[in-house]
């Protein structure tokens, strides 16, 4: 029932004017800052891993305006699953989009490299806009909230969902049959596939995926970035250049540029990275778990 009633509330905002919402979503944000305990302590091990030399001062001014962005970012989606395409359209800015044309006309498959950033679902429902793109979609155990995750994922266009049962050779054929592969590489899955390499000068547990999928697809790599502007500006979602000499032979090293990469645009937007998530609970052998 109580999640029922949010949704109901999502729909109810997503009416109010960018601005307006966009405030209303950072008080929300800062609500749960006080009252989620847990999830800022998650927030604060992560940014101390990742942030040392920042004081406590600054660190913790950076965990609150990450849940001011979060709060946003929650309080949005309610635009991702029922606003027009116009609106939307109006919102969400993409740029560099004539990349991916460029990659498919020449019959190259393409992964989109998104990592997670709060702005991530609006990105990708922007996206699926120009493209009947490839995705990966995780079945949520709350059958209403996965009902309308599904549901914001799938409205525009011929996006095809799989689920992580459906196996790498699903997701390759999708991309040669010209289905551009939205990727999000970068969660600690603690699965056989994982390795462990640098993320902010800490051993992160990091899926291989990337590099595998860009050598068995014969993909270009193309970073793809989602950022919450400020106020009532919206979103832009930044398509990249194709990265130069990926993948190598050296899984470990392209797997570890992937997260370089990450990190460079983590620090373009610190208070945007999806901090809430323990990316680092899975620990080499004798090292102890920081939450």
């Amino acid at each position: 029932m109580l999640t029922r009633f949010a949704v109901a509330l999502l729909w109810l905002a997503h009416w109010l004017p960018l601005p307006v919402l966009a405030r209303v979503g950072q008080g929300l944000g800062l609500l749960l800052y006080a009252a989620a305990p847990r999830r800022r302590h998650i927030v604060e091990v992560n940014l101390a891993l990742c942030f040392p030399e920042l004081d406590e001062t600054a660190r913790n001014k950076l965990a609150r305006a990450h849940f001011r962005a979060l709060g946003r970012s929650l309080l949005e989606r309610g635009l991702v699953w029922w606003g027009s395409a116009g609106r939307l359209r109006r919102l969400i800015r993409i740029e560099g989009v004539h990349r991916v044309h460029e990659l498919r006309a020449a019959g190259r498959p393409v992964i989109l490299l998104a990592p997670h950033f709060v702005g991530l679902d609006a990105g990708g429902s922007r996206v699926v806009m120009d493209f009947d793109v490839v995705s990966v979609y995780a079945r949520q155990k709350n059958k209403v909230i996965d009902r309308w995750l599904h549901h914001g994922r799938s409205r525009f266009g011929q996006p095809l969902l799989l689920s992580r049962q459906d196996g790498v050779r699903a997701t390759v054929k999708a991309m040669k049959a010209g289905h551009p592969f939205y990727y999000l590489p970068d969660m600690d899955f603690r699965g056989k596939d994982s390795i462990f390499v640098p993320f902010f000068g800490v051993p992160a547990a990091t899926i291989t995926g990337l590099p595998r999928l860009a050598k068995l697809a014969g993909a270009a790599v193309v970073p793809c970035v989602t950022r919450m502007l400020p106020g009532g500006d919206g979103y832009v979602v930044e398509i990249g250049e194709a990265w130069a000499d990926y993948p190598t032979d050296d899984v470990a090293a392209d797997t570890e540029r992937m997260n370089r990469w990450i990190e460079s645009m983590v620090r373009t937007m610190p208070e945007q990275y999806y901090w809430v998530h323990r990316r680092f609970k899975t620990r080499p052998v004798g090292v102890s778990r920081p939450y």
